[in-house]
């Protein structure tokens, strides 16, 4: 891999745009991926990166993985992400309005929504500019229980494919992140019964309620890649499977809601050839933008809605078969799906 710059090429990006509102404090990128399928749907995250560079990277992994994960999920839309360099602590109405200026400019080409660090409320102030938004609470709402609910119904044909059912009661599951969709998925687990071990970097009122309330077990940020488990659950940010945690890992499988689980394509094929199961996170993590993309593609219905995320089990069952019998990695195969479907304009 090149530099960050390299990757816009690489990737095949369409379009990225940096914007920069000084007086309402906006420094933000918007990356288009492909629209060959439509429209391209992808949220808005903030985050304090530690650079203009950091920002880039992030949102070119983001937006093609968006890309992929409409693809695969059959949806009739292609890819995109918007980033704002910001603190959670810097939020202002002024500089949600100054971003939906810059997802109005794409003209139409891009649809925004919640993200990390972002709101249904911040998402009220970037339609104050832009119709380009899904997510409202007057329609579908927050899509982070439908991501978390399709995580869920992934984490099942997981354990179905380690022990040849999908009941969760005494499996073991380390869970990292109990941000919105973390914290949801976490009780989801706990009720069906799952051995639930739960770590976070913030978030210490969703953990207190977590382990006293549903049984769940703390553990720290450092210990949960060597923690013995039958699934480890990334619901953070991504990356966290990389030449450095990899080595450590004692999971027989990784499924979770965190976006770009794995470093790269190389850490795919180490957890391969160790034998450990991987749910691409693409697919596993596609529920919230199968409830956007009804919102803003269709008249929304939530019983439709749930159908479709619930086939997230069959699709990951699928590949993980192709993997046992191929031998290829799991991320491979669903990378695979995407492209098919994006070259060929399958939905």
């Amino acid at each position: 891999m090149g530099t960050t710059l390299d990757m816009i090429g690489e990737f095949g990006h369409e379009k990225v745009c940096f914007f920069n509102n000084e007086k309402a404090g906006l420094h933000a990128i918007i990356a288009i991926h492909n629209t060959k399928l439509g429209p391209a749907v992808g949220g808005c995250r903030l985050y304090p990166y530690q650079s203009l560079d950091d920002a880039l990277f992030d949102v070119l992994r983001l937006s093609r993985g968006m890309s992929f994960k409409n693809a695969a999920a059959g949806l009739p839309c292609g890819g995109a992400k918007g980033v704002i360099i910001a603190s959670p602590a810097a939020k202002t109405e002024a500089l949600f309005e100054a971003f939906g200026e810059a997802v109005e400019s794409m003209q139409g080409k891009y649809f925004t929504a919640e993200d990390v660090n972002t709101t249904t409320d911040d998402m009220n102030q970037v339609m104050h500019k832009t119709q380009y938004v899904v997510g409202r609470e007057t329609v579908s709402g927050d899509p982070s229980p439908f991501t978390a609910y399709g995580c869920f119904c992934g984490i099942k044909a997981v354990a179905h494919k380690l022990n040849g059912t999908d009941d969760l009661h005494g499996v073991k599951i380390a869970l990292q992140g109990l941000g919105h969709v973390g914290f949801d998925l976490a009780h989801q687990l706990a009720e069906a019964g799952a051995d639930l071990y739960v770590s976070t970097h913030s978030n210490r009122k969703n953990m207190e309620i977590a382990t006293r309330e549903w049984g769940a077990k703390e553990i720290s940020e450092d210990e949960i890649y060597g923690f013995e488990c039958d699934i480890l659950s990334p619901c953070a940010l991504g990356g966290t499977i990389n030449k450095h945690t990899l080595p450590q890992l004692k999971c027989r499988a990784i499924a979770g809601a965190a976006n770009n689980q794995l470093y790269d394509d190389e850490c795919g094929r180490i957890l391969c050839g160790k034998g450990i199961v991987y749910a691409p996170d693409f697919i596993i993590n596609g529920g919230g933008v199968i409830n956007a993309a009804q919102e803003a593609f269709t008249t929304y219905n939530k019983e439709n809605v749930l159908k479709q995320v619930e086939n997230i089990y069959n699709t990951l069952t699928e590949i993980m078969e192709e993997s046992e019998q191929t031998g290829i990695p799991e991320g491979e195969i669903a990378q695979k799906l995407a492209e098919s479907r994006i070259r060929f304009g399958l939905r």
